[in-house]
């Protein structure tokens, strides 16, 4: 009977343990998704640009959600877009392309 306690205590201190890791674990993964989407998601408007001249703002790309859920925003100017999804701590993760002449730059 005392075994049986032992196993018990045993599996509980490795799930204490090993949960919150598992939880971590998703979240890194979750951000990274995100940061992957809002890459991509610039991505196509670079290419737009640099193939047309203009930043096409039906980009199927930027349909994707971020690591909370909410889509990804995209904010298109005249000389640059910024897109930006959430990270799963409540960050911001933007990515900036400027429009130069026929040259892109992203920040």
């Amino acid at each position: 009977m005392i075994e049986l306690i032992f196993v018990i205590v045993i599996i509980g201190i490795l799930a204490a343990v090993a949960i919150p890791k598992l939880a971590a674990t998703r979240d890194d993964a979750q951000d990274a998704k995100t940061r992957a989407n809002v890459a991509t998601c610039l991505q196509d408007y670079v290419s737009s640009y640099t193939a047309t001249g203009t930043a096409d703002t039906t980009t199927a790309a930027c349909t994707a959600k971020d690591s909370k859920g909410n889509a990804i925003t995209q904010t298109v100017n005249d000389d640059n877009v910024t897109v930006k999804g959430e990270l799963s701590d409540s960050t911001d993760y933007n990515l900036t392309a400027t429009f130069k002449g026929t040259g892109v730059s992203v920040d």
